[in-house]
């Protein structure tokens, strides 16, 4: 990507996760945008993102893969990982080389399996508050440059500042309404995707990207798509005949 067309899709980014800031936003719509983009203008190959609900626990709010899924899910098992360390401390992470690094060895493991080598966990604050980190991870090696690092950072204040916006902090926290409604929207999405996956033959990766593309291409949030298709209201065939 040279220079020119770089900065076009820095701009395109900050515009779509923007635009996605409508009065009735989808959360979940929100956070998969914002982590879709980053992955994207880093060259990263996957991501995630973590929000702390109203008990101080992190909860994974979206991921672009099922691999980062599994990465994602055993930090917060294990409590341990860059993306925790970034949660706890409000401080970027980055790894260059997740196989030579000595902390975090469960994740350095899963990481690794999942055929992850470098990855940069990106903190979600507002005025020292911390909301949760977005998780961005590399299939190559390599040290996230300071101006990628700062784009990654940008964009996670944007989304940050939407999902704050005329909205009560309370110790830090998200309302528990807002954030209980993205986790059902999670529930409902993850269903969904295996609904489609199964009827379809395709990954849940493949099958989470058509919804998604369905819900755009029709003005709706993917929780709404997502029930529809649980509950049979469409079809999958339905679905699937956007892509052709």
């Amino acid at each position: 990507m040279d220079g020119t067309s770089r900065e076009a899709r820095i701009s395109a980014a900050f515009i779509s996760v923007a635009d996605t800031l409508t009065t009735e936003y989808d959360m979940v719509d929100l956070l998969h945008t914002l982590v879709s983009e980053c992955v994207g203008i880093l060259g990263m190959e996957a991501g995630g993102l973590m929000l702390v609900d109203g008990n101080g626990d992190l909860q994974l709010m979206t991921s672009t893969s099922e691999a980062a899924d599994l990465v994602e899910v055993m930090q917060l098992a294990a409590a341990a990982g860059p993306c925790i360390d970034c949660f706890r401390t409000g401080v970027a992470v980055s790894v260059r080389e997740i196989s030579e690094s000595q902390q975090w060895p469960k994740f350095r493991t899963a990481a690794m399996e999942q055929g992850f080598h470098s990855v940069l966990a990106t903190p979600m604050k507002l005025r020292g508050k911390i909301l949760g980190t977005m998780n961005l991870f590399g299939i190559t090696a390599g040290e996230v440059t300071p101006r990628d690092a700062a784009v990654a950072q940008a964009l996670a204040d944007v989304a940050t500042i939407g999902i704050l916006q005329e909205r009560v902090i309370q110790e830090g926290h998200l309302m528990e309404g807002q954030l209980h409604r993205a986790l059902d929207s999670r529930i409902l999405i993850e269903q969904a995707k295996g609904v489609i996956a199964n009827e379809l033959s395709l990954s849940m990766d493949d099958a989470f990207n058509l919804l998604r593309k369905y819900a755009r291409d029709r003005n709706l949030t993917i929780r709404s798509v997502s029930e529809q298709v649980s509950t049979r209201a469409i079809s999958v065939r339905q679905v699937a005949a956007i892509s052709h």
